[in-house]
């Protein structure tokens, strides 16, 4: 028999047990693969969305690859140790260190190979759907699938250089092993160790006052908190581990009344030693599974802004024309042609804005006229006003901002035109952009308005007025290309800071929404896929730390069942063994997620006013119902396996 064939009967022979490796080994290939397929895509050009798939899916498959082979080395390293005794018989019956090695190498190699094969053809096999969904997601009118040489070359390259690097890595892991050590196996002792009690204390001190920091952290903490409090949750979450659960089980075990109850006794000092034993493998997966809640859970933060983004701009097509501006009437003639070739229905309202200073507060005030504003009200399906002379109504520019109006009573004079006002009250829905108009814009009946013939003070008549035309376009995501001409000039006019040739304003926010909305669920896609890697690799650490010491757990079993405990306490022990590995490091990882999002809520109320709560419960709950699954999964497997002792 051959070193190959030897190697590739191992393979074989302990082929359960490489599973979820295999698993997720194929799995990271197929998503590196499909990723690959839209990178090297024809129609994607270097522009626009096309540009954003690229660069994100680039800087995934780059993510992917480092975490991949960091999880590699560890499985690796893990399995090695499981067979350890079987490496040390092997040497002892006269394999030389050199042959050994080969041989891992061989196994590796083979492994890798399958994985690879395996993932690209799953790859391959399900690019269309992932085109599919790619497509909706970016709004194509297609994408079809292709055939190219080269998504395949940089799955094989790259995969293939990991598996290598796996391989010496793993090679010079069973060199430093003496024969003696090898026959040992893995667990040599049960030894718990003393533990510092200082340390102990001071992985929950660190863990309280990262949670308390994020707790309290407000606008002006947050982006300072961002560099204090991850160091913080990751030191503390490594000595929780190494530490603070040891004594926490101390603590327990000096309660002899709950310590010697029935079967808890087995259980806790069981789980005490595998605690013990796993401590850094229990950070590992909270640390990973932390990445992946927040990947999924700020990517999923931006349907939030998505859907707020109709709410701030309820107009679909806006057209500013400022003073000597002679395109004006040509402009609006070409909007609305692009809109009547497209076919769809429109409403244009215009409105005159003279701008003044309030005297209350020094502050320039744009003013609008109330028949002009009715008929945009009217045109979006909201009540009309009819201020009295003298009388005002404040515009919102956000729910915020009409909650603080509502309350706020104002008595001021329009300086330049000698206009008395009294406003108390607002109008209640968000009417223009709050980038259009204003913060400080007011509504006054016609007299008022027409009384206002005053410059502003430094400005001309001209520069002291503007017309706003408010286009509503019931389907508003339809106006795509409506306006390019306009929106290139002005683009033209803020790369360069000219702004000597340009008298308007142009902004299209319906395709600016689908633009907001493909890029944020195109992030959302890479993020889910990229996740889904990270948390099938967390279960698979853990799974790799049972079957390192089934030999052990198996023997324990026979014992127990020797000494005649019935199946139903069995099940009841390994239950409580098997509860903790799996969803202690998910706990904590939930709170450190839960305590980062409120973090983020503080980010996006300075930004966009708006709440992540049902985005986040949504995110946490599904992988909560995904980790439920995978420990039921291997819970039938492990106890499977103690039982085919």
């Amino acid at each position: 028999m051959t070193f190959r064939q030897l190697a590739y009967r191992n393979v074989l022979r302990n082929f359960r047990s490489y599973a979820a490796f295999f698993l997720a080994s194929v799995v990271s290939v197929m998503v590196f693969f499909v990723y690959s397929m839209f990178i090297f895509h024809p129609l994607f050009e270097e522009e626009g969305l096309g540009t954003l798939a690229v660069r994100g899916m680039l800087i995934a498959e780059v993510v992917l690859y480092i975490f991949t082979l960091f999880f590699l080395f560890y499985s690796m390293s893990a399995f090695l140790q499981a067979r350890s005794k079987e490496f040390g018989v092997l040497v002892h019956l006269g394999m030389t260190k050199k042959q050994l090695s080969k041989m891992i190498f061989f196994e590796m190699m083979i492994l890798g190979s399958i994985s690879t094969a395996a993932g690209i053809a799953f790859g391959f096999t399900f690019s269309k759907f992932f085109f599919m969904i790619g497509r909706e997601i970016m709004e194509l009118e297609s994408l079809p699938l292709y055939l190219s040489w080269q998504p395949f070359v940089l799955t094989i390259g790259a995969f293939a250089s990991l598996f290598i690097i796996i391989s010496f890595i793993s090679v010079g892991f069973i060199r430093t092993k003496r024969v003696l050590n090898l026959l040992q196996g893995y667990w040599k002792a049960d030894e718990m160790g003393r533990n510092s009690i200082i340390l102990s204390v001071s992985g929950i001190g660190f863990l309280a006052v990262a949670y308390t920091l994020a707790a309290f952290v407000d606008d002006d903490s947050v982006y300072t908190m961002a560099f204090i409090i991850p160091p913080l949750a990751t030191i503390g979450t490594y000595l929780f581990f190494t530490h603070s659960i040891q004594a926490l089980l101390n603590l327990l075990k000096k309660k002899k009344t709950f310590f010697w109850d029935k079967t808890r006794l087995v259980s806790i000092a069981d789980s005490s030693v595998k605690l013990k034993d796993s401590a850094q493998m229990f950070f590992i997966v909270t640390i990973v599974s932390t990445i992946a809640f927040l990947t999924v859970g700020t990517l999923a933060s931006f349907t939030s802004y998505t859907g707020d983004f109709r709410e701030s701009n309820p107009l679909s097509l806006i057209y500013i024309s400022f003073e000597e501006n002679p395109q004006e009437d040509e402009h609006i003639n070409l909007l609305k042609n692009q809109l009547e070739q497209k076919g769809l229905a429109y409403g244009v309202a215009q409105l005159t804005v003279k701008r003044q200073t309030s005297a209350a507060s020094g502050n320039e005030v744009d003013i609008l006229q109330a028949s002009q504003f009715n008929r945009l009200a009217a045109m979006l399906g909201h009540e009309v006003v009819d201020p009295d002379s003298g009388e005002g109504i404040f515009i919102p520019y956000s729910q915020e901002s009409l909650a603080a109006l509502n309350e706020t009573v104002t008595d001021t004079v329009l300086s330049e035109s000698d206009v008395p006002l009294f406003i108390d009250d607002a109008y209640p829905h968000i009417m223009f952009p709050n980038h259009t108009l204003n913060a400080n814009s007011i509504i006054v009946n016609d007299q008022d308005f027409e009384a206002i013939d005053e410059p502003l003070t430094g400005y001309t008549g001209e520069q002291s007025s503007f017309t706003y035309y408010a286009f509503d376009v019931p389907d508003w995501t339809a106006t795509l290309g409506i306006g390019n001409s306009l929106s290139d000039r002005m683009a033209e006019a803020f790369e360069t800071g000219n702004f000597d040739e340009i008298a308007f304003y142009f902004e299209n926010p319906g395709e600016d929404y689908r633009w907001f909305k493909s890029s944020f669920a195109l992030m959302l896609f890479i993020g889910v896929m990229v996740a889904l890697v990270f948390l099938l690799a967390a279960g698979s650490f853990i799974y790799f730390k049972l079957y390192t010491g089934l030999e052990r757990d198996r023997k324990q079993y026979a014992l127990l069942v020797r000494l005649g405990m019935t199946e139903k306490e069995l099940l009841k022990i390994v239950n409580r063994q098997l509860v903790p590995q799996f969803f202690l490091p998910w706990t904590i990882a939930l709170l450190h997620s839960c305590f980062a999002f409120i973090s983020l809520q503080v980010v996006w109320d300075e930004f966009a006013e708006l709440s992540i709560l049902g985005e986040m419960a949504a995110v946490l709950a599904g992988f909560t119902l995904v980790q439920l699954l995978y420990f039921y999964l291997i819970r039938w497997r492990y106890i499977a396996h103690l039982q085919a002792s």
